[in-house]
């Protein structure tokens, strides 16, 4: 008979072998989108992280830095059926999730039949998500939550797995609607996007305005990608990586932190939610850097996209100019 230290060693071997296969794969995809998504690699492993993680994405950045290519690359090279909505101050719920229609056979006889969004895809970029009406972002919070929508009555499954990664504008906010704190929260990351340095700009131009233009390769498969998900979430976590994301997520709250910046500059801070975003990122960047197991590292890289959409200033702390970002830089310095 085996003995259960036997068994235990076996299974951690398994699990060992599955995550340097897993690793190796990702790596390729890794290398093949940024054949396509030039100076933007920090952006890249953010938005493979949110994926591996099971997560949404919130993608700020100015028009022009490659947000879409990068939903459409990720699509192609990860497998999965991509769907891209344009959001409009008059976009109705049903644009979205879909309706039902009337339909009259042959025969005379009546019936519904249901046709589905774009929401029904397995990767559905919404993009300039601010600019839709609180109806219509209260009707894509439900799918991001539960994997699900409910219409006429009915709930109807959304395939698997199902990832929205949306853009906004930060430069124009005339006729956008503020997206919810309780929408926010569902975003995993909130990843900015900046301008990428002389070199990959270069190479971009040279990439992209000849003959010939590199597309993107598929590299895994939607079920590969949920196969990720499930060892993402058997990877083991440290005692003080644990403790360090503890620390950080409860630092950042002002009705229970001793900082008293945080008590004089923050109206809310990070809920439940961020621990878990934090959590099931960190393991999800140390598979992609072919690690076994995360480390402070990780959690000090992903505070800033974890915790910057899920805290807000006080009107004071705004007008003398302070930052979330600074904000959240102060938590993370003692880890560090």
């Amino acid at each position: 008979m085996t003995s259960p230290t036997a068994m235990a060693s076996e299974a951690a071997g398994s699990l060992i072998d599955e995550l340097e296969r897993l690793a190796s794969h990702i790596g390729h995809a890794r290398e093949r989108i940024g054949r396509i998504i030039f100076g933007q690699q920090e952006v890249i492993d953010q938005s493979i992280i949110t994926l591996l993680a099971g997560g949404h994405a919130l993608l700020i950045g100015v028009p022009g830095l490659g947000k879409t290519r990068l939903v459409e690359t990720l699509g192609a090279v990860f497998g999965l059926s991509e769907k891209r909505v344009q959001f409009t101050p008059d976009l109705m719920p049903a644009d979205i999730l879909g309706s039902e229609v009337l339909e009259e056979s042959e025969s005379g006889t009546r019936s519904f039949r249901f046709i589905e969004g774009p929401v029904f895809s397995q990767l559905l970029m919404a993009d300039e998500i601010n600019r839709a009406s609180p109806r219509t972002q209260s009707a894509l919070l439900q799918a991001m939550q539960e994997r699900r929508v409910s219409v006429a009555g009915l709930y109807r499954q959304l395939p698997r797995p199902f990832h929205v990664l949306a853009t906004q504008n930060p430069l124009e906010q005339e006729g956008t609607y503020p997206l919810p704190e309780a929408q926010l929260d569902r975003f995993l990351l909130q990843v900015d996007v900046g301008y990428p340095d002389a070199d990959a700009e270069r190479r971009m131009l040279i990439a992209t305005t000849g003959t010939l233009e590199e597309t993107p390769v598929q590299a895994l498969s939607a079920a590969d990608l949920q196969e990720a998900q499930r060892l993402v979430r058997r990877i083991p976590v440290g005692e003080s990586v644990l403790e360090a994301i503890l620390t950080l997520v409860r630092a950042g709250r002002p009705d229970s932190t001793t900082i008293q910046a945080v008590r004089d500059h923050v109206a809310w801070g990070p809920g439940p939610r961020a621990s878990q975003a934090l959590m099931l990122a960190t393991r999800a960047r140390a598979l992609l850097d072919g690690r076994l197991a995360p480390s402070i590292d990780d959690v000090l890289a992903l505070a800033g996209p974890v915790l910057r959409h899920r805290m807000a200033l006080t009107f004071s702390a705004r007008a003398d100019g302070v930052t979330i970002d600074q904000i959240v830089r102060m938590l993370a310095e003692p880890l560090g």
